[in-house]
């Protein structure tokens, strides 16, 4: 059995992306997909993401192409479950508000400790859903 983290990685800046890719490959035991667009994400959510780190901007790459909160969106709408960590530059309150708003998991400002930071998000929805798999299994022997 594969228990690799299936990690989705959403960015339209190249080089931050592959430096995210390498620091998680490095650290943990991920099967990691990257995707420069969020068009690209959603056609490929069938492959069951078990998490998704999505850039808020994601404009760079295509123009006119959906950006994170669109994007986040349609994977709320394709399956709320998927945790989605949401990815910016922008260290604004009203920005992480509206992430969370929009059903992110968490909100993390990119900078030298963002893949620290990512990190112990991951490990934490993971505790949460080992959790939740422990209720369901006692609830169903009561």
């Amino acid at each position: 059995m594969n228990n690799k983290i299936k990690l989705f990685l959403v960015d339209d800046d190249a080089v931050f992306l592959k430096s995210l890719e390498i620091d998680f490959l490095a650290h943990a035991d991920f099967t990691i997909k990257t995707f420069s667009t969020g068009e690209l994400c959603v056609a490929a959510l069938a492959n069951f993401p078990d998490v998704i780190i999505l850039d808020y901007h994601l404009d760079g790459v295509v123009k006119d192409s959906m950006n994170g909160m669109e994007t986040l969106d349609k994977i709320k709408e394709y399956n709320p479950d998927i945790p989605v960590i949401m990815l910016s530059s922008q260290d604004k309150i009203e920005v992480a508000i509206d992430c969370m708003h929009h059903r992110a998991f968490d909100y993390v400002v990119k900078s030298e400790t963002a893949f620290m930071r990512l990190q112990k998000i991951i490990t934490t929805i993971f505790q949460y859903k080992k959790m939740e798999k422990e209720l369901n299994w006692y609830m169903e022997r009561m």
